[in-house]
């Protein structure tokens, strides 16, 4: 991967350029292989479009706080006024990460992960709300969900149903670090949507190189080695054959931050490691030009007339191998024998 050097007042140029580019747009990316900047300052991006609006979560910078943003397409959604839903002065909900909106059953929930301010003790909690709007402050906190009885521990938790049969996917340990930490991708069939009916099973976990960066060019690293699978999203295709899941991979405190990819057949035993498939190089990369690095997650949105699938992403611009600023960006990707191409940045 290319490591690209850009001084901190070049990006922030950049981002102020591209975003007043993606306002006057108002393209929402449909038809068009090149990215808009939708947040400047922003990342763990998550969309859902229910009618004619899009809602997005991503974390709040207040600690104990989750809002949302709304609005009648993609690209206008930086452009939108956060709505806090739920709030709390609870000392065990700190680091609160990846808030996700989802619609099962006709209700709102919405997945998150938090701390006591032990990063070691990441807990998945999930919030219920029967009513029609999840901008409604009706929500009814439920966990910590049990995803290891042995160790806790849980990240980045998701949700999707196939059929009848709903499942949560999150990153977590197999089990819990000593001198090294491994984060692997685990599977699980829910009883409702914040019990899981199934044991954890483990569908992906850190085997290839681009999926081993802990360490940047600079020397730069974390504190022990870490070797990453995080951010699991799952998607249907839109033929109905596949499942697809989507992954972080390396640090994403790297210039090495990448996108891996993991399908099954949808009429398949997702809970059976073998039925998944899993990419052997990195997914979605990034141009030579591009003064952009690193790619940490996705959330798959139709456009506003339903016809091409948008793929928000956060992105980072380095300085030298320093990340001065993470940003949201919105393109359209295209399918292919009922995978996902994403082209490049």
């Amino acid at each position: 991967m290319k490591i690209h050097k850009h001084i901190y007042i070049v990006i922030l140029l950049l981002s102020v350029l591209m975003a007043m580019s993606g306002c006057e747009s108002g393209s929402d990316a449909e038809g068009s292989d090149e990215a808009i900047l939708v947040f400047p300052k922003g990342g763990d991006p998550h969309a859902i479009k229910e009618g004619d609006t899009y809602y997005y979560t991503m974390p709040d910078s207040r600690q104990g706080y989750l809002s949302i943003y709304s609005a009648t397409s993609p690209d206008s959604l930086g452009q939108s006024s956060p709505v806090t839903v739920w709030e709390t002065d609870d000392a065990g909900f700190q680091h609160i990460w990846s808030p996700e909106l989802h619609r099962i059953g006709g209700r709102w929930y919405m997945y998150f992960e938090a701390d006591d301010g032990n990063t070691d003790n990441h807990h998945i909690y999930v919030l219920e709300n029967e009513t029609e709007s999840p901008l409604n402050r009706h929500w009814q906190l439920h966990g910590p969900v049990v995803v290891n009885e042995e160790w806790n521990y849980g990240i980045h938790p998701s949700a999707f149903t196939v059929g009848d049969r709903l499942y949560m996917i999150w990153s977590g340990w197999e089990k819990r670090r000593t001198e090294t930490e491994t984060q692997c991708i685990f599977i699980a069939e829910m009883e409702n949507p914040w019990t899981l009916k199934s044991e954890r099973v483990l569908i992906s976990r850190p085997e290839h190189e681009w999926e081993r960066q802990w360490i940047n060019p600079d020397g730069s690293c974390s504190a022990y080695p870490i070797f990453v699978n995080e951010n699991p999203e799952a998607y249907i295709s839109p033929d109905g054959r596949n499942v697809i899941i989507n992954y972080s991979a390396s640090g994403i405190w790297t210039v090495f931050s990448t996108l891996g990819m993991l399908w099954a057949p949808a009429s398949a035993d997702l809970l059976n490691p073998e039925s998944w498939t899993k990419s052997p190089e990195p997914v979605f990369c990034v141009a030579d030009d591009s003064q952009y690095g690193g790619v940490s997650n996705i959330s798959l949105i139709p456009s506003v007339d339903g016809q091409k699938t948008l793929m928000l992403y956060e992105t980072k611009s380095f300085s030298g191998t320093i990340n001065v600023n993470s940003s949201v960006l919105l393109k359209s990707i295209e399918w292919s024998d009922g995978l996902p191409e994403f082209g490049k940045y």
